[in-house]
């Protein structure tokens, strides 16, 4: 039997993502889509690509029998959407940021817990061929005990394309909270490393100078168990005209005793060099992909073990949560 699923809220492309995955899915029934922006409602029934069924969400979710509700309005918005459909009864998935502050993330966490339901999050970097490539090289020990992680997840700004809400007040909820997830989710799943402690974090504007409420620089360091030191950079610096095509754009550096290994998510190898050799190896990654947030959530649901579960979730947006407070406050030695 397919499970039932309805969409709340399309204020950002990522949902159309999932939207299509969901026509595709042959577990999944789309039953009702919700757009409660009148400007994004009319564009979307415009352009053909989504049939809108509703236009307040409260108002679906009371009369549309579904077992899933998915959410993709503004990131502010997210939390409370995802709270309502908790409470009543329905699974959750959203684009990331799943919420903006840690007060919503709890309750979150206790209405799933509380009612059995799960929670999924379109963490698509699992899957991504390197990553994978490289949690198996990690995997044999070849690095030896990793010491240090950099890593890299510069955007575009790309302004003029953006949604409006964006750069407006409230509405956006820190820039380590939008994009850092991905690496803060990838590192402990690729490593098996766990985060304990925020040590620096800072946003700023620097481009976005007529919108100097919106902080577009980005960065942080924070220490796994292990006293492993991990530095991130989530800028929106990338150049407008490159797009996400840079091998900056999720580029990690893993050192560790025994060597070093570094790969993007755009160049299809990954460079290995380890002590007692005097290069560079290339290596080219696995063929098969890793696991796939729908398919993950989907079997969640359906009473599977699998690895991006409600807790996984949770705890990534509870991290990256965390260290965005230790930015905006400037608070440090926060525990995550």
């Amino acid at each position: 039997m397919k499970l039932k699923i309805a969409f709340a809220g399309f204020r950002h492309g990522h949902i159309m993502g999932l939207y299509k995955k969901a026509q595709d899915s042959a577990g999944l029934e789309i039953v009702a889509a919700c757009e409660e922006d009148e400007a994004t409602r009319l564009e979307l029934q415009a352009g053909k690509n989504v049939e809108i069924t509703h236009s307040n969400i409260d108002q679906m979710l009371a009369t549309v029998p579904c077992d899933i509700v998915a959410v993709g309005d503004y990131y502010s918005k997210r939390g409370s959407i995802l709270i309502r459909s908790l409470k009543a009864g329905k699974h959750v998935i959203a684009d990331k940021p799943i919420c903006t502050c840690l007060d919503e993330l709890a309750e979150i966490e206790k209405l799933a817990a509380d009612k059995n339901l799960q929670v999924g999050c379109q963490l698509d970097l699992r899957s991504n061929l390197n990553i994978c490539g490289a949690k198996e090289i990690i995997k044999t020990g070849v690095l030896g005990e990793i010491h240090a992680i950099k890593f890299g997840g510069q955007h575009p700004l790309l302004q003029d394309s953006r949604p409006g809400w964006y750069f407006e007040d409230g509405k956006h909820g820190g820039t380590i909270n939008d994009i850092a997830i991905h690496g803060i989710d990838i590192i402990p799943w690729m490593t098996g490393l766990i985060p304990q402690e925020v040590t620096a974090a800072r946003t700023w504007n620097a481009l976005a100078t007529n919108c100097p409420q919106f902080n577009d620089g980005a960065q942080f360091m924070f220490k796994m168990t292990n006293g492993c030191g991990v530095m991130g950079d989530v800028s929106y610096f990338a150049p407008d005209s490159c797009g996400f095509q840079l091998p900056y754009y999720w580029r990690f550096t893993i050192w560790g005793s025994k060597g070093v290994l570094e790969f993007n998510i755009n160049e299809p190898v990954l460079k290995l060099a380890v002590n007692g050799s005097s290069g560079i190896s290339q290596l080219v990654p696995p063929v098969k992909a890793g696991p796939d947030y729908l398919n993950e959530f989907i079997g969640a649901i359906n009473g599977k073990k699998v690895d991006l579960n409600t807790k996984a979730v949770i705890t990534a947006a509870r991290r990256a949560l965390t260290i965005q407070k230790a930015a905006d406050q400037s608070l440090y030695s926060i525990q995550l």
